[in-house]
């Protein structure tokens, strides 16, 4: 196995501040020690934590800062910056804007998933170690899993960081989205495109940011 990177020393400081993470009642108001000081982010980011409904899935959300059970994961999507310090964002064919991520495969490690995730949907390459920073608790209201292997009914869809390089077009597998543009973005213009169609997402990044777990471009 390689040695770490800086960027994976990078990413490991600027997520210690997870490790301290007091979560209180399932989620609904969770509060993270910095600097000496407390930070409500459910008050500072009351769409993100509100309880919610996606369509799609059937399934009504939670948003809670912290590590879900590893067993219970299901998908994951990737806050994945440059050496530039942006944010590798992508567009469907029909016009969804989204960050890189998806279901995770039978008995697969989250960093396999990751790394294959950004590759098939971004074209990118993984270059830091990923670490599960923020989750939705997914309470599915259909009799049975999406997925033979996945959790069910109650199974967590995770938000991570890591670094990565755009090194090749996605790879665009028949059974995922059909990617036709990835960009690289500044924080706040990443924030601005993806809340075009996806406002958690888009806020899951606005986070990130105020918690400190993202760099700017220029390295601050």
């Amino acid at each position: 196995m390689p040695g770490r990177t800086s960027s994976d020393l990078n990413a490991s400081t600027r997520l210690g501040a997870v490790r301290g993470v007091d979560d209180v009642a399932a989620g609904r108001r969770v509060r993270v020690t910095e600097g000496g000081g407390a930070a409500d982010w459910t008050a500072r980011f009351p769409g993100l934590f509100a309880r919610g409904y996606v369509d799609y899935a059937n399934a009504d959300v939670d948003f809670f800062v912290g590590e879900p059970p590893d067993e219970l994961i299901a998908r994951i999507h990737c806050i994945a910056t440059d050496s530039a310090g942006r944010v590798i964002v992508c567009r469907s064919e029909q016009e969804w804007r989204f960050l890189p991520g998806g279901t995770r495969e039978p008995d697969e490690p989250i960093a396999e998933t990751v790394a294959r995730e950004l590759l098939e949907e971004a074209g990118a390459k993984v270059t830091g170690e990923p670490v599960i920073f923020a989750a939705q608790v997914a309470t599915s209201r259909n009799e049975g899993p999406y997925r033979p292997h996945m959790p069910h009914p109650l199974s967590y869809w995770a938000f991570a960081l890591t670094t990565a390089d755009l090194i090749h077009p996605p790879t665009n597998p028949a059974d995922g989205e059909h990617v036709v543009e990835v960009l690289a973005l500044p924080v706040d213009e990443a924030v601005r495109w993806l809340a075009v169609h996806d406002q958690t997402a888009a806020d899951v990044v606005r986070l990130a940011a105020a918690m400190g777990l993202l760099t700017s471009p220029n390295g601050s």
